[in-house]
Order: structure tokens, then sequence, then C-alpha cells
């Protein structure tokens, strides 16, 4: 593991590191925060997933998360969202395809799956990883995310019900397989047979029998992709008679920007915290 920085913050640490990925096979950075309790106990775990045209750097800088992070006793793991460097493929005229839109799936089509790989980075080779080198409670994890991210967190979760205890998200793309700004990506990473793309879709995952059993939504009203892109009464609809539990809170005036993120990033990470107890 290289360590690019390492910073005090409410007694913690945060963290960035960098390690070559097998899975994505490029080098791959992440951030980490460890609060002042993980120097007695492991603690438990909280991935966070940030959207398109994000890094780690996105919710690490803005997301102000660290205060009750320290206060809960919670670690936060922020990877990044796609394979990087010279060598990999990307569109750079289109920011909803290539570096910086992995959509937290594994890719099949060429050139996209030699390195397109983070459903497996994200639930196999970073947990592995960061497991050896920090002091984690790995049979407490939950995961949240933003957009691309908060639908990396749901279809994350609900493939993996028994890893995780927790699950919320920030105006998640709940069905990204008919988003005007997922479905070209989905194509491309995955093939024209639409089949392929219901595991990476939290809609078509909840028809096709997974279970989680609660997730918080939180979206803003006045959130520009809300319409076309985000849509989470689909998933409201999707769940019905499923046993599936949803906080879906709509806020006024509330964008699609990090600041509407920092508003309820305390709700998220007690959210978290109670069930991760």
């Amino acid at each position: 593991m290289n360590i690019i920085s390492q910073s005090t913050a409410f007694g913690g640490m945060q963290g960035v590191f960098s390690h070559a990925s097998e899975a994505c096979q490029c080098d791959m950075t992440f951030a980490v925060f460890v609060p002042p309790r993980a120097i007695k106990e492991p603690c438990p775990v909280v991935w966070y997933l940030s959207g398109l045209t994000c890094t780690h750097a996105n919710v690490m800088e803005k997301g102000e998360y660290r205060r009750l992070a320290a206060e809960l006793g919670l670690i936060v793991v922020c990877p990044d969202t796609s394979p990087r460097g010279n060598d990999v493929p990307d569109e750079l005229t289109n920011w909803q395809m290539g570096k910086g839109a992995g959509f937290y799936l594994d890719a099949t089509e060429k050139p996209w799956a030699e390195n397109y790989q983070m459903y497996t980075y994200i639930t196999e080779e970073l947990p592995a990883f960061v497991g050896q080198h920090f002091r984690m409670d790995m049979s407490r994890q939950g995961i949240f995310g933003h957009s691309m991210g908060g639908h990396g967190a749901m279809t994350v979760a609900l493939k993996n019900p028994e890893r995780f205890r927790s699950c919320s998200a920030f105006a998640p793309i709940v069905q990204p397989s008919t988003a005007d700004w997922s479905a070209p990506a989905f194509e491309k990473y995955l093939g024209a047979d639409k089949a392929a793309w219901r595991k990476y879709d939290a809609c078509a995952l909840v028809e096709d029998g997974a279970h989680f059993p609660e997730f918080l939504i939180d979206q803003g009203k006045a959130d520009g992709f809300l319409e076309t892109g985000l849509r989470p009464w689909l998933f409201e609809e999707a769940i019905k008679g499923t046993g599936i539990g949803l906080t879906l809170r709509m806020h006024e005036r509330y964008d699609h920007s990090y600041y509407f993120i920092s508003s309820f990033m305390d709700d998220h990470l007690k959210w978290h915290a109670e069930r991760l107890a």
C-alpha cells in the first residue's frame, strides 16, 4: 500500500492510499478515515461510493463526515469510481462513460472488460486489501453512495445481504437500465442483451427476487436529474409486497450537489451506526 497523504482529523486519521489492482489492471486510489476508537478496538466500516465524474476526493473534501464518524467510531472507506491510467480505455468527450463512470459493474465487452471490473474490485479485492491494513470489524459493514454511487451501493447490498447490515443513498439512479444517462453506458460495458443489465439494476434485482431489509434514500426535489435519471419512485413501486423497507425523503429546494449531501450526511452516518452497533 502506497501512502499518498495522512492527516489528523477529529482525533482520527484521514488517509489517501493507492495500490496495484489485479481486478482493474491499474493503480487504484482510495481514501480511508479511521476514528480514534480504532486505536483500541476494531471498528465497523462504512463504504461510500461516489457518483459520475467523481473520485475518492469529492466526498473526502466536501462530504463533512469526519466529525460524526469519529464520534460514532465508524471507519469510512471511499474508493475511486473507475480505473485510471494512460492505458485505460476512455471516451474523452463523454462524461457518462469511461474514466469516472465505472458504474460499479464488471464489463464484459471490449475494450472495457480488461480494466472496468469495478464490482469485483469493490466487493472482493478492495475489502480484502484494506482489511489487512486497518482495524476493521468486517462482520459489521454498511454501504452508501451518491447518484451513480447510490446505484452501486443499492445493487451491491441487494446482491450481498449476508455481508452488509445497512444501506443508504443520496439521489441514486434506481433503474439505470432505462435511465437516459446510464443505459448507453450499460450497452457499451455489458452488450446489447438487456438481460445482462438486470444484475446491476436495483429495481430489476428486486423484481428478480433479491432482498435487503431496508433502505434510506434522500432526494432533492430541485435536482435537475430527478425526472430522467434518478426516479426514486420506481424503486418505491418495485419493493411493494416484498417486505423490503424504504425511508424515502424528498427535500424541497435541494439539488444534486455536495451541498445537498453534506446537509444530510449526519443522518446517514447515524442510520448506519444504529444498524452496525
